[in-house]
């Protein structure tokens, strides 16, 4: 009976997807001086059990590379040699050529289509071992062999490596998308079992009985089918979903090698990479990082002389970590670089006339900072290879915002380096929607992007720098009719109750005026047409049966676009108060906007902090005429804050305010107990009485 020898080779592949891991993993360790001796030893193990199995396999190759990689941690494990970074090198070039080696053999090839060993990488390492120095290798593709397989090839294999069927992505892409529509007109039986309960009721007594019966087994039938229907559709969307590693591992290895290429140093950290996304997601969401990363190593990260110089370690760190918050997937990028210059920026930004000097003036530091998305924006003085073209961050922008129907925020501090943090859905296959009627159009929005529905009369909404504004536990929240805004007619009520739609971006809010809700639950997203897609505000369609489409609005561009029409500070009053500077501290991002747009309507400059412990900072960093607080904030409060400012001599007489919704009076005498000069109620909120009780206490 002949040997099946592609067998065993699949088996050693899969063995191989195991050990490489750690290979890199300690590797990164020994780079970092984090290794222990367990570490090593089971290096030595792993390249150990690589040489052997490819050995009895005839992977000559494979073999050979294992042996000399084997020969050089025996020599870090006897303690013979340290691991400089020269010796990581080689090491983190050895498990590159066996992953490559290894990815070949998945590909479908055998030990007699492999390539020979790397000679010069093979001397290197042994040469290292004992004590020879020798120069670095240069491990590019030899002559000999088909190009290196891609990060996206080398991850595809990884997927053929236990007992699985291979389907085509178009055929699954198929089935979920059918099943999706099967689960859509199931749910569409449902009204039929109302229908047919509203006309048993309409039928002559005598017919009623039989009819009853029948629809009693009818809607039993459907209700039995339900959680079935769902459980089938569940697990179709589960197998496309993959780990985050797919993209994530890829991106520590290149970093290591763009670092280099650059002249600098950096430390890549990876975490939460075994969180699952769906595998259309995984595939759009690598080019956005590929490109933060880029910007990270080439405009975050100094040169180690520079770093040093700073008070810094020469090597930068980089951290690319994920993890779930509800029904969103968070990554995040950060480094700890030098961060952004808003000089820098304005500057690039008025040279490439993205922007003019009026429009530039009007921005906050936040808005400023986002003029990195704007398609040509670059900082760069000179235009490299890896970058200085102004293109990237625009892209990157708009392929998690508009094409993912997820978030980018933007943080960075001077000198300590840039974060990036984008939120994006599990899947865009299938997402819970909420539909809602406006100017009798049916539209729908998306679950995550759903605070929550509130029903109230026109007479609690206030004017708070010419915005309509609804005050909801404790936070100002804008209300926008939504006909208005996507210039739809305005339909009447015969009560005076109003039917606001609340929806959020991370800490921003937006309360929308809608007519009715008509339904929540699951449906199939579909993309816009071709035709469609340069509609801002619609992010795709979803069924309502019996083909009926209704469009998805994108919640992050109606805030985007009620924030560009919202009515700007007019700067027309008395030139008294323009030096006047104030720090207002509030962790709800639309109560800060509004008191800003509140003060600097009266020529207050203002200075927005998230937190009391914020506050507090920026408070002791740099001097103000008055403090605006609210009480409730996580970290540390606004009693705890004015008690605090009360203790340092700069703030013992400048006026505090706090603003809260507490109203009882013991929380009054608590905030006269610990200083503050004035206490305003949301709830009786007041601009101008806001504005008068601060120039009262200016004097």
């Amino acid at each position: 009976m002949a040997l099946d020898i592609r067998r065993f080779i699949q088996r050693f592949v899969e063995e191989a997807a195991d050990h490489l891991p750690r290979l890199r993993e300690g590797i990164c360790a020994l780079e970092q001086g984090h290794a222990d001796r367990e570490q090593i030893n089971e290096l030595f193990r792993a390249a150990h059990t690589l040489k052997g199995s490819s050995r009895m396999l005839k992977l000559v190759p494979i073999t050979t590379l294992a042996h000399s990689t084997e020969e050089l941690l025996s020599a870090l494990r006897d303690g013979t040699l340290s691991a400089t970074p020269a010796v990581t090198s080689l090491l983190s070039q050895a498990v590159d050529g066996l992953a490559d080696l290894v990815s070949r053999l998945a590909e479908g090839a055998t030990g007699d289509d492999l390539p020979a060993a790397d000679e010069a990488l093979c001397n290197a390492l042994e040469n290292a071992a004992h004590g020879q120095p020798s120069p670095q290798p240069n491990i590019s593709t030899p002559a000999s062999s088909a190009p290196a397989l891609s990060a996206a090839q080398a991850a595809d294999s990884e997927l053929r490596l236990s007992d699985t069927v291979r389907v085509r992505l178009d055929r699954l892409d198929d089935v979920i998308r059918l099943m999706g529509e099967v689960l859509s007109g199931h749910h569409h039986l449902h009204s039929l079992v109302d229908q047919a309960r509203a006309l048993s009721i309409s039928l002559p007594a005598e017919q009623q009985a039989p009819f009853h019966a029948f629809h009693r087994e009818l809607k039993d039938s459907v209700l039995s089918h339900n959680s079935l229907m769902s459980d089938l559709h569940d697990r179709a969307l589960q197998m496309r979903m993959l780990p985050l590693s797919v993209v994530f591992d890829p991106l520590a290895h290149m970093s290591r090698e763009l670092a280099q290429s650059l002249g600098k140093q950096v430390d890549c950290r990876v975490r939460g990479s075994e969180i699952e996304l769906d595998r259309q997601m995984i595939d759009r969401l690598s080019d956005p990082l590929i490109h933060l990363l880029r910007n990270a190593l080439d405009h975050g990260l100094e040169p180690p002389a520079e770093r040093q110089a700073a008070g810094k370690s020469p090597r930068g760190q980089l951290v690319i970590e994920a993890w779930q918050d509800a029904d969103w997937v968070v990554v995040e990028m950060h480094d700890d670089g030098a961060g952004i210059d808003l000089d820098v920026v304005r500057q690039k930004a008025l040279a490439k006339q993205l922007i003019n000097e009026e429009q530039l003036n009007a921005l906050s530091e936040q808005e400023t900072l986002e003029l990195i998305f704007l398609p040509g924006f670059s900082t760069k003085s000179m235009i490299t290879d890896f970058s200085g073209r102004g293109v990237g961050m625009d892209v990157v922008k708009r392929t998690v915002v508009d094409e993912l129907n997820g978030d980018l925020q933007l943080a960075s501090e001077r000198g300590s380096g840039t974060h990036f943090t984008l939120r994006l859905p599990l899947s865009l296959a299938m997402m819970r929607v909420l539909l809602v009627s406006v100017g009798g159009v049916n539209l729908g929005v998306t679950a995550p992007y759903v605070s929550e529905l509130v029903e109230c009369s026109s007479h609690s909404f206030i004017d708070a720098a010419g915005q309509r504004t609804l005050i909801l536990r404790n936070e100002f929240v804008p209300v926008v009719s939504l006909a208005e805004l996507l210039g739809l007619p305005a339909t009447t009520s015969a009560t005076d109750n109003t039917l606001l739609l609340v929806v959020h971006q991370r800490h921003q809010k937006l309360a929308l005026i809608i007519d009715s809700l008509i339904d929540e639950r699951d449906r199939v997203i579909k993309p816009l047409p071709v035709h469609l897609r340069y509609l801002p505000l619609v992010s795709g369609m979803v069924s309502m049966g019996r083909n009926a489409l209704v469009s998805l609005l994108h919640v992050p561009a109606l805030l985007e676009a009620t924030r560009h029409t919202a009515q700007r500070p007019n700067h027309e009053h008395t030139s008294s108060t323009l030096a006047k500077r104030i720090l207002v501290v509030d962790d709800s991002l639309n109560t800060r906007e509004i008191e800003k747009d509140v003060l600097e309507a009266w020529g207050y400059h203002v200075t927005l902090a998230e937190n009391g412990r914020d506050g507090l900072a920026k408070a002791l960093a740099e001097p103000f005429d008055a403090v605006l607080t609210d009480v409730e904030m996580p970290v540390m409060d606004g009693f705890a804050l004015t008690a605090r400012l009360r203790e340092n001599e700069a703030y013992r007489y400048r006026p505090i305010i706090i603003i809260t919704s507490r109203e009882k009076e013991t929380d009054r005498r608590r905030g006269i107990e610990v200083g503050a000069d004035a206490y305003i109620v949301k709830g009786s909120f007041d601009q101008n009485n806001l504005v008068e009780t601060l120039q009262a206490l200016l004097g």
